[in-house]
């Protein structure tokens, strides 16, 4: 069967502005559409991910569901507006949804320093593993978001053919991550960097004492920081094994791999996206089977769609149904 086309964009009478587009979701969206069930999954170098369900995932009737998986963005977590509206969208079209949080953005801290990155995808192949343990029969699409996207990107790229997933979809990506740490230095944008830089400071103090044993760091240190760069040049580099801030902008940009993605993929990104630059867009011809969906607006994950009275969000609306046909569960060749 195939693939429908994505039903097309257009943002919401009177909220067309990026910064609005950008912003308002949390304004319209001040509270959690479901309750999740979660689970903790422990991770195989002592640590674990927190796990968020749409429903009991030992139930029998969780194992007769498509998979929906959805990676968060940069200090997100399932009370984002895009996270649980998006696992609700699909939960109620009947798929059994699920999104892991990066290491220290669930509810719970975590036992080790070492965090999250936009290339690190050691941990969502453990998790996609115990999906493919669990459901080994279910098709399952997995959407990124984000920061949440250049890493889905990488692991698509990196293990090709054996990626256990039937399909995916990349949102608001910043695939060039050096020009998005610049971008996120201009203008308005800068209230964004303020708001992300916060949240990631706030983080790092709550396990001071293990940075400051694994990098020499002091909570004075932390809370001198101001840019995104800087927090990448003297925590996520380091604790992760990169040079510099510089070396992991480089070696994580998920940009130049696309073309090493090998299951069906799409791309949705806003050319008003006020945390990026035209420097994350593809100039290179893509394989078939990757659809890159360049829109005029729509700002950084907003996408409000309807009328400044009722808007409505319009990924919740589009890829539920774009990805509808996956709903029958595969056959499995027993000869």
């Amino acid at each position: 069967m195939n693939t429908p086309k994505l039903l097309p964009f257009i943002a919401a009478k009177g909220l067309g502005n990026a910064h609005i587009q950008t912003l308002i979701p949390r304004f319209i969206r001040r509270g959690t559409l479901f309750t999740p069930v979660w689970e903790t999954l422990d991770t195989p170098d002592g640590d674990f991910v927190e796990l968020a369900w749409s429903e009991e995932p030992h139930h029998e009737s969780a194992k007769n569901k498509p998979i929906f998986i959805l990676f968060h963005g940069l200090e997100g977590s399932f009370d984002s507006p895009y996270a649980n509206g998006l696992m609700h969208a699909f939960a109620s079209q009947g798929w059994l949804a699920v999104m892991m949080h990066f290491r220290g953005c669930g509810p719970t801290p975590n036992r080790l320093a070492r965090a999250y990155h936009s290339g690190e995808i050691g941990d969502a192949r453990h998790f996609i593993e115990l999906l493919e343990h669990r459901y080994p029969n279910a098709n399952k699409v997995a959407v990124g978001i984000s920061l949440g996207g250049n890493m889905l990107s990488n692991y698509l790229a990196y293990y090709k053919h054996d990626t256990k997933l039937t399909s995916a979809t990349i949102v608001s990506a910043p695939l060039d991550l050096a020009a998005c740490s610049k971008r996120i230095e201009q203008g308005f944008s800068k209230v964004y960097r303020k708001y992300l830089v916060s949240s990631l400071k706030k983080n790092a103090l709550k396990k001071i004492h293990l940075l400051s044993e694994a990098l020499d760091l002091t909570a004075e240190h932390v809370r001198g920081m101001t840019k995104l760069y800087e927090f990448d040049n003297l925590i996520t580099a380091p604790l992760h094994g990169f040079k510099n801030a510089d070396d992991y902008y480089q070696q994580c940009s998920a940009l130049p791999r696309l073309s090493d993605i090998v299951i069906p993929t799409q791309f949705i990104h806003a050319k008003d996206d006020p945390f990026m630059n035209d420097d994350v867009i593809p100039r290179y011809e893509l394989p078939t089977h990757l659809s890159y969906h360049l829109l005029e607006r729509g700002g950084h994950v907003g996408f409000l769609s309807g009328s400044w009275l009722k808007p409505t969000f319009w990924l919740e609306e589009v890829l539920p149904k774009y990805y509808h046909h996956l709903q029958v569960t595969p056959s499995r060749d027993l000869t």
